[in-house]
């Protein structure tokens, strides 16, 4: 997958804005204010980090040598994923996970603000 695809596909979810608040080459997805991803633009292979219930993230750690703990975060609740090598179905499969957890985090009245619009 190419790091376009990856933006159309978060973008294309309800609420979701991007930036660079980091630095001009790490492209953050949020949720409400939240981050569910996180993008690196110059690292070849492509990574990014998402969010992940920590039970997944150990099975996941431990199935595909391509997923590891984030780096500079919360290793417990988020991973780095490498895509070269994984399937694009299992790549969106990681990135609607993070979403949803961030989403499902969310204040009542602020989900029902991004679900109106």
């Amino acid at each position: 997958m190419l790091a376009e695809e990856i933006r159309e596909y978060c973008l294309a979810k309800k609420g979701v804005t991007e930036g660079f608040p980091f630095n001009e080459t790490t492209l953050v997805f949020k949720v409400g204010d939240k981050m569910f991803l996180l993008m690196d633009l110059e690292s070849q292979p492509l990574k990014f980090s998402a969010k992940a219930d920590p039970e997944w993230s150990e099975d996941l750690r431990e199935q595909h040598h391509q997923i590891t703990g984030a780096y500079h975060m919360n290793k417990t609740h988020w991973n780095t994923i490498s895509v070269d090598g994984l399937k694009p179905d299992f790549v969106l499969e990681l990135i609607d996970h993070s979403y949803d957890l961030v989403f499902k985090s969310l204040t009542r009245r602020l989900k029902e603000e991004i679900l109106k619009n």
